[in-house]
């Protein structure tokens, strides 16, 4: 049985994860002043 206290933990356990991978990257402001010059460049993408 799933409970709705299963599905808030399984929620709070996303999110956490999310956070975390957030805290990775750069922000987007810094992305932005910076012009990207951090990333290489992107070829295209096959179709």
């Amino acid at each position: 049985m799933y409970t709705i206290e299963m599905a808030y933990a399984h929620m709070r356990q996303l999110q956490e994860l999310a956070n975390r991978s957030r805290a990775h990257q750069p922000s987007a402001a810094q992305r932005l002043t910076e012009g990207g010059k951090t990333q290489g460049p992107r070829g295209a993408k096959k179709a």
